[in-house]
């Protein structure tokens, strides 16, 4: 008789090995349909609702596709999955940005991205000098982006237009490559599968389709955390750092990451982190900013915390910008709700440094969405940030367990996180010098009382 000894997985369950993790697994054919046809029920109102042209023609592109993905996971069941997730990447993906990049449609911010790579290009700034933004009359002549930004529409300004050339393309290419590698790096199966899934939904299908830039950003912070996780403070700190210096939005990545490595690894990782992160950023916008600081400081900040001539023309129902639009002094105080915000995060890293890269991850959905519900100039499509960050530490959670059983646990370790303090999870220096003499006594000791 052989007795087969086996190790209870984390959180419970007898489930079997890798069938929840797989994409679309964990649920029912009918469950998958009725997702898809949810997709196809959200485009739909996104072509009747939106006054926007590209984001009608995303919706009325994506609506047949989500459809007719529902329909074939319906209809058939074997391949029908598969074959659905095909479709959609078709549909609300493929078709919508193929026809807008030949058409030359888009959001204002791929006008600024091109106009801001011709800039690069000519200047070597990416940005209108101070007499140039006094004379503009309208808001794209602000370029609200950090240089590295830039890059992406180098193809454009170097080839001329086409789909080859669209910086939206590019967005899609390194989101596609660093969430995926993201996902491989906390080691969750059939990570490609579920980055094409996670592609595929109108989370990333939509914003690419009409824009995108926040994308390759959002891919970049997930990578670094996952780095974390191994640990690797110095690529971590290097592929933050990347996404540091094409949006500001990263910046708090940066800070939560710190706290993580210098509660962790110790004060010397910090360091390595800490430059590996500074000296990407500065190579890549350090030349910009010794060129032109006052232009740069004038786009960067000021534009976005609607503090020049020509104001943001992001708008929203969250709450930073009804306060802001309610009387006078409401922009400020918007802006001290932002600041008390990412105080209040800052001040929970120093209490409750993180010490895995999961409750990071949630301090850092938490900052991010309510620096986003209080900024004075913000809109919706900036919840792709959590909602993405969200994705992936749900996915890495679930690679030992079903998907809703990983969003439990994850709640729960986020909220042990927030109440354990951090000297409580590590001993103090102290104290280990101390241990290892009562643990030396309690051995003599025991010496003998044998003899």
């Amino acid at each position: 008789m052989t007795l087969e000894l086996t190790r209870p997985r984390p959180g419970g369950g007898n489930l079997v090995p890798g069938h929840a993790a797989a994409p679309l697994a964990a649920f029912r054919r009918e469950q998958v349909a009725a997702i898809f046809a949810a997709c196809a029920i959200f485009a739909g109102g996104v072509a009747l609702i939106s006054a926007n042209p590209p984001q009608r023609c995303w919706g009325t592109l994506a609506a047949g596709g989500y459809g007719a993905a529902a329909i074939a996971v319906a209809a058939w069941r074997r391949h029908g999955m598969g074959l659905a997730v095909a479709i959609s990447i078709a549909g609300a993906l493929i078709a919508p940005l193929t026809w807008m990049a030949v058409t030359g449609a888009g959001q204002p911010e791929i006008a600024v991205i091109l106009r801001s790579a011709a800039l690069l290009l000519q200047h070597g700034s990416p940005y209108q000098g101070p007499a140039a933004l006094a004379a503009a009359h309208a808001f794209n002549a602000y370029n609200p982006y950090l240089p590295a930004l830039a890059v992406f529409g180098l193809p454009h300004a170097l080839l001329g237009g086409g789909l080859l050339t669209d910086p939206r393309l590019w967005f899609g290419v390194v989101f596609v490559i660093a969430f995926g590698c993201a996902l491989s790096v906390s080691s969750v199966p059939h990570a490609w599968r579920w980055t094409a899934l996670i592609t595929a939904s109108p989370l990333i299908a939509y914003p690419l389709s009409t824009g995108g830039d926040d994308l390759p950003v959002l891919a970049l912070i997930g990578l670094g955390l996952a780095l974390l996780a191994r640990p690797r403070p110095v690529a971590a700190g290097l592929v933050l750092g990347l996404a540091a210096a094409m949006k500001a939005t990263a910046w708090p990545a940066l800070a939560v990451a710190l706290a993580l490595v210098a509660a962790r690894d110790g004060r010397r990782a910090a360091i390595w982190f800490a430059a590996a992160a500074l000296g990407v950023a500065g190579v890549a916008d350090g030349p910009v900013l010794a060129r032109q600081p006052g232009a740069m400081a004038v786009n960067t900040v000021l534009f976005p915390l609607g503090l020049t001539k020509i104001k943001s023309p992001a708008a929203s129902v969250l709450p930073g910008h009804l306060i802001a639009q309610a009387w006078g002094g409401g922009h400020w105080v918007a802006i001290a709700l932002v600041a008390m915000a990412g105080l209040a995060v800052a001040a929970s890293l120093v209490l409750w440094a993180p010490l895995d890269c999961r409750p990071a991850g949630w301090r850092l959905v938490t900052g991010l969405t309510l620096m986003i519900m209080f900024a004075p100039a913000s809109r919706f499509g900036y919840f792709v940030y959590p909602l993405g960050l969200s994705a992936w530490l749900l996915l890495s959670r679930a690679r030992d367990g079903t998907i809703g059983e990983s969003t439990q646990a994850a709640a729960e370790v986020s909220y042990a996180d927030w109440r354990v303090p951090y000297r409580a999870h590590r001993p103090r220096p102290f104290q280990q010098p101390a241990r290892r003499v009562a643990a030396c006594c309690r051995r003599r000791l025991r010496l003998g009382v044998d003899e």
